[in-house]
């Protein structure tokens, strides 16, 4: 993913609301969302090549979330999979401070990342580039392929319309409006993060249009405080052409009391 917004306890009638795009060439094999056969609990996409995935949430309220790091200086080939912290998070039970401890370890020899994990009652985010694990308090975060609130021209862009767009729930499609801005931004408001200028401009906007490179999928996901859960995922194929719409309503419990998944 290369674009996360959240609203964690800002909104009365929903404690978390996330709004995300994952960028990825085209050609990478990825099976859409949906609940998985292996871990039924776990509502997500899915990366065919590693098996991992970049968000998901399940029936008992757990979420994760990743981006990359953008610096290909410090890129190092035969890395483990990044998508594997946020699937072994939702296929666990630790809580959020305890897994991100754990897995400190494991997560230096990956390439580098933003991690957001939650199990309902506390959100943490965490990075192997330098930021430590921490709770957030209550606010609107926003994360690219940097570390969590860098003032990169989209994440600020994105919080203000996230901001404005939970004016608007339960209707979730300000929030895929949002998701779609292709604007541009001006070079010298870009960052520098070691890719030619062309790339730095093109992958400046929330939603991202290349040939080869894009964003793929664009994810709206609101846990409201009556216990149930909204998950809805708009795939993008090649030239920003609408594919599949998944949308999903859940209440959520215990995994093994969890009601069914109702498609909408």
């Amino acid at each position: 993913m290369c674009l996360i917004l959240v609203a964690w306890r800002v909104h009365p009638d929903y404690p978390l609301v996330v709004a995300a795009n994952r960028d990825e060439f085209f050609a990478r094999p990825t099976a859409s969302a949906a609940f998985w056969q292996d871990a039924p609990q776990v509502l997500a996409g899915r990366d065919l090549d590693a098996g991992g995935t970049w968000m998901g949430v399940t029936r008992s309220g757990r979420f994760a979330a990743l981006t990359n790091f953008r610096d290909p200086a410090q890129n190092r080939g035969g890395a483990p999979s990044r998508g594997g912290l946020v699937k072994d998070f939702l296929c666990g039970d630790e809580d959020p401070q305890s897994y991100l401890k754990r897995v400190a370890a494991h997560g230096r020899a990956c390439n580098g990342y933003n991690l957001l994990v939650s199990d309902g009652a506390t959100l943490w985010w965490s990075s192997n580039m330098g930021g430590a694990a921490r709770t957030l308090q209550p606010g609107v975060y926003g994360v690219s392929n940097h570390l969590l609130d860098t003032p990169w021209p989209k994440v600020g862009a994105g919080k203000t319309a996230l901001a404005q767009a939970l004016e608007r729930l339960p209707d979730d499609e300000a929030l895929f409006a949002l998701l779609q801005d292709d604007g541009i931004h001006p070079d010298d408001e870009l960052p520098q993060t070691g890719i030619p200028l062309d790339w730095e401009r093109l992958l400046s906007s929330a939603f991202v249009k290349s040939p080869n490179y894009g964003t793929r999928s664009s994810t709206v996901l609101c846990v409201g405080q009556d216990g149930w859960a909204g998950f809805d995922e708009q795939t993008w194929l090649p030239g920003a052409q609408r594919g599949p719409r998944q949308c999903y309503r859940f209440s959520l419990s215990a995994p093994s009391f969890g009601a069914e998944s109702r498609p909408r």
